[in-house]
């Protein structure tokens, strides 16, 4: 039987920690291709485009978005599982992605914990409840009152099952000990048009779409959905402090690498995302577009997706909520 010395082993493991070593040193030498399961134009497909054009010109990595929509960004999610771990591929992750979906579809063509090294969380996207002008309520504790009085008679839009929008409504139904409805939509357009025009009550929408008709009166704003206020509109309140102590639904989006990418290459990512995070030109843009930048150690990062997962299977299991 051939038996490797002691000694021969070592130097094996020398000589293959001195490759990752080099290899590190020298990344990148090629394109880094940025896997976004999201359509061109969109929010999500802004920053990251952001985000890798200050890659490209800060850090001296020439980052290539590659959209990959389709199927609740379940195509784009399998597309970055299944690529080489060699740092040549990244991907941006979402609480859809990373959270919602692997309790919604029984069956993924990924795992979101044994797929994915987490590199840091990217930004956090609060909602703010909107309500039409119609429905005659001005604060979060006058529409809880009004909901309650009529069980089962006001709606919320959203974007589709299984959206965080969605899921914001059935925190808010759990928390507020309350029934309203839900109208799924085609996209968070249509149900933005459809609380415009009064064909729902109210919705869970994004500061970026909801604000323009929030100032010219066509919607009335009640609160934010974050823990904290939102430096976007730091006048409106909190559903947390608005009676509903711990109450938080973002949707937030992260950077992830294929699972076995080496360590220092996530660490060099991590070091160059975290620095364009925290430069004040970036967050400025990034609250012009209704989030908040959150940057994190790969390790925070992990443990932030793990509790969203925990969360999301509960309220998932809560609502009997199925995939479309």
């Amino acid at each position: 039987m051939f038996r490797l010395s002691a000694t021969t082993v070592l130097a094996c493991v020398a000589l293959s920690q001195t490759c990752v070593t080099v290899h590190a040193q020298s990344y990148p030498a090629k394109p880094i291709r940025y896997i976004v399961p999201f359509p061109p134009g969109g929010g999500s497909d802004l920053v990251a485009r952001s985000i890798a054009q200050k890659l490209t010109d800060s850090a001296g990595m020439q980052v290539l978005v590659d959209n990959r929509p389709g199927a609740g960004t379940i195509v784009g999610a399998e597309a970055a599982a299944r690529s080489a771990p060699d740092g040549y591929t990244i991907f941006m992750g979402s609480n859809t992605t990373n959270a919602i979906n692997p309790n919604l579809y029984p069956k993924l063509p990924y795992d979101t914990l044994k797929d994915f090294a987490p590199i840091t969380k990217l930004t956090s996207f609060p909602n703010i409840l909107v309500v039409h002008p119609s429905t005659p309520v001005r604060s979060v504790k006058e529409l809880v009152a009004f909901a309650k009085a009529r069980p089962g008679q006001l709606n919320f839009g959203s974007s589709g099952n299984g959206t965080p929008a969605q899921l914001a409504g059935v925190m808010f139904n759990d928390a507020a000990g309350i029934r309203m409805v839900h109208i799924p939509y085609k996209g968070s357009s249509p149900a933005l048009t459809a609380l415009v025009s009064g064909e729902t009550h109210l919705m869970f929408g994004s500061l970026a779409s909801t604000l323009p008709f929030v100032r010219n009166g066509r919607l009335r704003a009640l609160a934010v959905t974050s823990a904290k206020r939102s430096a976007a509109i730091p006048e409106m309140p909190t559903i947390a402090e608005s009676g509903y102590p711990g109450f938080e639904a973002i949707t937030w989006h992260g950077l992830l690498a294929p699972a076995g990418t080496p360590p220092a290459i996530i660490e060099r990512l991590n070091a160059e995302v975290v620095k364009i995070l925290r430069a004040g030109d970036f967050k400025s843009w990034l609250l012009a577009q209704g989030a908040d930048a959150a940057p994190s150690t790969p390790e925070e990062f992990g443990a932030f997706m793990k509790s969203e997962l925990a969360l999301y299977a509960t309220l998932i299991k809560k609502s009997g909520m199925k995939p479309d």
